[in-house]
């Protein structure tokens, strides 16, 4: 095949593969094969919103109301159904969305069919197809190499081995390995579920993603609650065997004491705010293949970052061409499009060269595939070899000035020069590191230019006033990078450094790492070595790359972001994948996870103040012989009010302020423990009260336990959102709705019979103020830390996401 066909061979060969006819016979006999599944399955789904503890434990209180009980007090399973099935719903909504994003970035390969060469999906292949690969492609499907040019491939995944490995014609190739370097071509035996990489995946179906810090909290928080409710239970019903409760009363204190210990919609709300976020990242063009990522987004420190593709477009355009002087133009320029266009493994470099100089292809005698690791390529055509690489490598004598200016002012540069070297005799030596091959003779410079993205200096400017640190590590030389990253706004702390001078201790590349800004002429190696350092330091790392050189640092990265147009590689070990490959698509990601994230951190507390008002509840009065302040049903009222509805708006609206994962325990305990009790501490003395003191009926002395409940509930959203500038007016119009609805109940004889609750009379208005106020004020007089940490305004809000 000779070179310009879209899409373009990796590798020229007379082979004519298949036919149509018969790839199309052979997919019919074998069927069709489902595309490996890029979001949880719906059983996964519904298993998770279903099967979960709390809901065990909330059934069965049902079913003990049911059976033994009031049937009005099991309306707590209405609420459970709910929860459920909107959990339900949400994710399988955010699961069809994923599911078309990741249909757009999933593996394709360039197959030989009537020797043409056809773009297809990976699982659309057939054993006996001619696949061609190059630099940066997966190995879609097993196969046995038939034609190597210079192919070296990654097998870390399938091996663990991290260096990568040279094939040669008649070995076996394995499905889920990358092309790093060269190009072949291989012809397929098994594919799909008959791979090696299928079956490796189908023993390892149980492996699930590290938890993230928060993940991890959350589970240490239900634990904790767990392990709280089961001792006071048991306190709880030895308590009423020994008072010899009767047998409704007692199911009624019970489950009413227990229920309220039950965070109800605490998992399902973490669950349904991840995927929330990722239906909006979807919508934003951008896949979150694992949901740890969200949180990542929002926990973000340090940014790294390639320059081309990233902050410049993708595209290169040649601006000119210059020959030594003991070289003519005309064959400085011919011999760029002869190599541009015979080059079995063409980048952006090489399409721009093409562009500028068209020439016939010809078929590579030998060759060495570039490396960024060496910064050079080889090609002999005919009777000639030539090298194209970084300018700094060739003696160019007064061209090198040349070259170095045009660095300087962001242009990309590279030399060509002719070798005597017998490249084939030479090309296994020719690892990193490598010299040029032989003696060579320049020809001349090549200068191309990029172009900064239409919204690179907006992303730089959201990123600087966040705080979010940004560094260009790239391949290109240091003046190069240097001049890209000024230009998109970057802060530049100190002269930019040449990556083959990074030190080799580790304490003396984490002062570099934090001190440095821009990096040029860096080896993919020291790139992982960078974002380690980095890491190593006790930064939050992003990683934003798109070619195989950047893959050892997005394995590193703490949050792996790949260019949607990148290499399949790259995309497959991303925690993100920009489909649109728009770095200004990243700022609203960032902002969104921290919005959400955030919201989840302030609906916790009000999970665990619920969780904590009723241990202190069972504590003080579940325990004594006065009859418990509260149905279930009134619970399941007062904690939908309180709880239930206002979570759900609140995790899901805008917001401002920060967002930190470090701490979450300890920021929501701070604030649940005290405002548990003291709510617990006002619904009792209030009861008591109104029960013991004023001779109050017992429907009316509950009336208040609930209103007291309800007020101090709505006054702790209040607390929670009074810095919030974002919607502080939207949420206090939100609590008066709320408490409307509560006095609506109260107002109608039909849903105060339903509840068990009294018409309001001015005992229950004065005793229900006086709990309330009693609650409210004694946070703030018996703990003066707890009184400042409600009045502590939030940091500044999030920038203006561009």
């Amino acid at each position: 095949m000779t070179g310009t066909a879209e899409p373009r061979l990796a590798f020229a060969s007379h082979r004519t593969g298949l036919t149509a006819a018969e790839a199309a016979r052979l997919l019919e006999e074998r069927g069709p094969i489902e595309p490996p599944a890029s979001s949880r399955s719906y059983g996964s789904i519904v298993r998770a919103n279903t099967l979960t503890i709390f809901n065990a434990i909330l059934l069965g209180l049902g079913v003990i109301t049911l059976a033994f009980g009031n049937w009005r007090d099991a309306l707590f399973l209405s609420i459970l159904v709910a929860n459920t099935g909107i959990g339900i719903i949400q994710e399988t909504r955010a699961k069809k969305a994923l599911d078309r994003l990741a249909a757009l970035v999933s593996p394709h390969a360039t197959v030989i069919r009537d020797g043409q060469p056809l773009e297809t999906h990976a699982y659309e292949l057939v054993p006996g197809d001619l696949v061609s690969a190059q630099a940066g492609d997966q190995i879609v499907a097993d196969g046995t190499l038939v034609e190597s040019g210079g192919v070296r491939l990654d097998e870390s995944i399938l091996t663990g081995e991290s260096r990568s490995t040279a094939r040669a014609p008649g070995e076996e190739l394995r499905s889920g390995s990358f092309v790093v370097e060269g190009s072949c071509l291989y012809e397929v035996t098994a594919v799909g579920p008959d791979s090696y990489a299928e079956r490796l995946a189908g023993q390892a179906r149980e492996f699930r993603h590290p938890r993230s810090p928060l993940e991890r909290a959350m589970n240490r928080l239900l634990l904790i609650l767990v392990g709280v409710m089961v001792p006071l239970g048991v306190i709880l019903g030895y308590a009423l065997y020994e008072r010899e409760t009767p047998r409704r009363e007692a199911v009624e204190t019970s489950v009413a004491a227990v229920s309220a210990l039950v965070p109800e919609g605490l998992i399902l709300l973490m669950s349904l705010t991840y995927a929330v976020a990722a239906l909006r990242m979807a919508r934003r063009g951008a896949l979150a293949q694992q949901l740890n990522a969200i949180e990542s987004l929002a926990s973000v420190q340090v940014i790294c970052l390639d320059k081309t593709g990233t902050l410049t477009e993708g595209t290169l355009r040649l601006v000119e061409a210059v020959a030594t002087p003991d070289a003519s133009q005309a064959s400085l320029e011919s011999a760029l499009g002869h190599y541009a266009a015979s080059s079995p493994g063409r980048n952006a470099t090489l399409e721009a060269i093409a562009d500028a100089f068209p020439a016939p292809a010809s078929v590579a005698v030998a060759g060495i595939p570039f490396s960024s690791a060496r910064r050079w390529s080889a090609l002999r055509l005919g009777g000639e070899a030539h090298v194209l690489g970084a300018p700094e490598l060739f003696e160019l004598g007064e061209l090198g000035e040349r070259a170095r200016r045009e660095q300087a002012a962001g242009r990309r540069v590279l030399a060509l020069g002719r070798t005597d070297a017998v490249l084939d005799r030479i090309a296994e030596d020719a690892g990193p590191g490598s010299g040029l091959p032989g003696t060579v003779t320049p020809l001349g410079i090549a200068i191309l230019a990029e172009r900064l993205r239409p919204h690179a200096r907006e992303t730089v400017a959201f990123f600087c006033a966040e705080g979010v640190e940004l560094k260009v590590i790239s391949g290109d030389a240091p003046e190069t990078v240097a001049a890209i990253a000024a230009d998109a706004g970057i802060p530049i702390n100190g002269p930019p450094l040449d990556g083959d001078g990074l030190p080799a201790d580790p304490a003396e590349l984490r002062r570099v790492a934090l001190e440095a800004t821009v990096i040029g002429r860096i080896s993919p190696e020291n790139k992982r070595r960078f974002v380690e350092a980095l890491r190593d330091a006790g930064r939050y790392v992003a990683m934003i790359g798109d070619g195989v050189n950047d893959v050892p640092a997005l394995k590193a990265a703490r949050l792996a972001i790949a260019q949607g147009g990148g290499t399949q590689m790259a995309k497959s070990v991303a925690d993100v994948v920009l489909v649109n490959g728009e770095f200004g698509a990243v700022p609203p990601m960032v902002a969104e996870g921290r919005k959400l994230l955030r919201n989840l951190q302030r609906v916790t507390k009000l999970f665990v103040t619920k969780s904590s008002f009723a241990a202190v509840l069972v504590l003080t009065i579940g325990i004594a012989p006065t009859t418990y302040p509260l149905l279930p049903r009134h619970l399941t009222l007062a904690a939908s009010l309180t709880v239930g509805i206002p979570a759900f708006f609140l995790a899901l609206a805008p917001s401002d302020g920060t967002w930190r994962s470090a701490g979450f325990l300890r920021d929501v305990t701070r604030f649940a423990l005290p405002a548990g009790t003291a709510a617990a501490l006002g619904l009792v003395s209030s009861y008591l009260f109104a029960y013991e003191v004023l001779n109050l009926p017992r429907i009316e002395a509950r009336t208040v336990a609930v209103t007291v409940m309800v007020i101090v509930g709505l006054y702790f959203i209040l607390v929670l959102e009074a810095s919030g500038r974002a919607r502080a007016a939207a949420v206090g119009g939100l609590c008066a709705l709320l408490f409307a609805l509560h006095w609506l109940v109260l107002a109608f004889a039909g849903s105060r019979d339903f509840f068990e609750l009294a018409s309001p009379n001015a005992a229950i208005v004065l005793c229900s103020l006086g709990g309330a106020a009693l609650a409210i004020s004694g946070l703030w007089l018996t703990d003066d830390r707890f009184a400042l940490h409600l009045l502590r305004s939030q940091p500044r809000s999030d920038a203006r996401v561009p």
